[in-house]
């Protein structure tokens, strides 16, 4: 079960669908976020590199977007700069959401994924 992220107008944002690639303008709506917003992220947050093909466009892959919901989350929620939620990110934060989403535990049963991901909400508190 994936967290529940919300906008800062306290709605809940959609859930992420179960394809390889987003092109920017899906991130921008999963996300909340504006197209802009998320290429002067990629700028700001060396952990955000999204694929770029034909023509230069953006594809995000499923990792990616979990990022970009959490810097959102770091930034628009927690109210921390950008230069802290660089930091905070450094500290281990794009460790735990590629950790959820390493081929070993997406292969596990539903209920063991839970609880991981249970745990690891509970550690980022």
């Amino acid at each position: 079960m994936e967290p529940r992220h919300k906008t800062p107008g306290g709605e809940e944002l959609p859930p992420i669908p179960a394809k390889r690639y987003f092109t920017i303008g899906e991130v921008s709506e999963l996300c909340g976020v504006k197209p802009h917003v998320l290429r002067y992220w990629e700028q700001e947050f060396n952990q955000l590199k999204p694929v770029k093909r034909r023509g230069n466009r953006r594809y995000y892959q499923h990792h990616e977007v979990l990022l970009v919901r959490r810097i959102r989350e770091l930034l628009y929620n927690q109210g921390f700069t950008i230069s802290g939620a660089r930091n905070r990110l450094d500290e281990g934060g794009a460790v735990e959401v590629a950790a959820v989403n390493s081929p070993e535990i997406i292969k596990m049963p539903g209920g063991v994924r839970g609880e991981l991901q249970s745990i690891i909400e509970m550690l980022q508190l």
